[in-house]
């Protein structure tokens, strides 16, 4: 796929950078699609029209918005991701304020296209149900970077696994900056935070994963001594326990995007990555294969988005419940209540 000629880069000028690298060995290497989710048709707004105040430090105080927001959000919502300066991109999202000490301001959402599309599935779903919530600033979604977004450089078991890409989001909810808390159920710690509460999840994707290659379809035709990149250690040991003539690369991180060209660049020959975020990010034209229940036993509650809120905010507690379905809930909260160690 060219990139710069794709509908994402086109709409949004963002640029997809690839760092060259040598492939790990000779095999012939085809190509996979890195760019898949494409944000809503908006109107972006120009600078001048963004709100601006120059401090006594110099700084900026910036917003950059998707609508003319002219009011308080009634719901704000919470996810993964961050921004960084750029000199030539422009993404521009609900809201995000930032403070900076320059006068051009250019940002580009670089982390977690993932979250973002799953942000935007939660506030569908609520609007379908809730009409009042589909006036302009009626939701605000808030980008909020986590401690998994920002360690890239380690295995996610060297620094402490399930909760890396939670912390922030659900501290930002107990402290009552945002209504409401989206998340990737597989991310979510078997024990909740106090003060916190799951009350219902968005209809649970397809739980498999997905086989991704550029030479073969599946695990079983990789050749002896081929490198399987995954971060995660469920994978690893099943990948190995069946095909021990494989290697795996541990510290395979980022989102989708990357990894994927990581995959392209030749870092590895294969990588798994789950189906359920490949279809939200319309990127299941990059499968080869996708593994049965037998072949690859899925995470706890993969597939699932959990939407949490305060305990004692009852009146968005049952927004949600209104809003969405009971069935899946009762399918990832079954699976994550297995998943809890149990006392002998």
């Amino acid at each position: 796929m060219d990139i710069a000629s794709s509908s994402l880069f086109q709409t949004h000028k963002v640029a997809l950078t690839r760092q060259p690298s040598p492939p790990v060995n000779s095999c012939s290497l085809g190509s996979v699609s890195v760019i898949g989710f494409s944000l809503p048709q908006i109107s972006s707004p120009s600078l001048a029209k963004c709100r601006r105040k120059q401090s006594s430090s110099g700084s900026v105080r910036a917003c950059v918005a998707v609508e003319q927001k002219t009011r308080t959000a009634i719901i704000r919502i919470g996810t993964r991701g961050s921004y960084t300066m750029s000199i030539s991109s422009y993404v521009y999202l609900d809201v995000i304020v930032l403070t900076i000490s320059c006068l051009v301001i250019d940002f580009t959402l670089v982390d977690s296209p993932l979250a973002l599309a799953q942000a935007y599935e939660t506030r569908a779903k609520l609007q379908a149900k809730h009409p009042e919530l589909t006036e302009d600033g009626a939701i605000h979604i808030e980008i909020i970077k986590t401690t998994g977004d920002k360690i890239l450089s380690q295995p996610l078991a060297d620094i402490g696994g399930k909760g890396l890409f939670t912390k922030e989001i659900d501290e930002a909810l107990i402290n009552g900056h945002i209504d409401i808390a989206v998340h990737s159920m597989k991310d979510v710690p078997t024990y909740l935070p106090e003060k916190t509460v799951l009350p219902c999840n968005l209809v649970r994707e397809d739980v498999r994963d997905a086989f991704i290659c550029l030479t073969a379809a599946s695990l079983a035709e990789l050749p002896a001594g081929s490198v399987v990149g995954t971060a995660s250690l469920r994978r690893k040991s099943q990948i190995l326990h069946k095909y021990p003539s494989l290697s795996v690369e541990e510290n395979f991180r980022g989102n989708v995007q990357t990894r994927l060209s990581k995959l392209q660049g030749g870092k590895v020959h294969a990588t798994l990555l789950a189906l359920a975020g490949l279809k939200r990010l319309s990127m299941t034209e990059n499968v080869a294969s996708i593994l049965s229940l037998d072949e690859m036993l899925p995470a706890v509650a993969q597939g699932a988005i959990g939407i949490a809120c305060r305990t004692d905010d009852d009146k968005m507690v049952n927004k949600y419940k209104v809003a969405l379905p009971a069935i899946s809930m009762i399918s990832s909260a079954s699976a994550s209540s297995a998943s809890r160690p149990k006392r002998l």
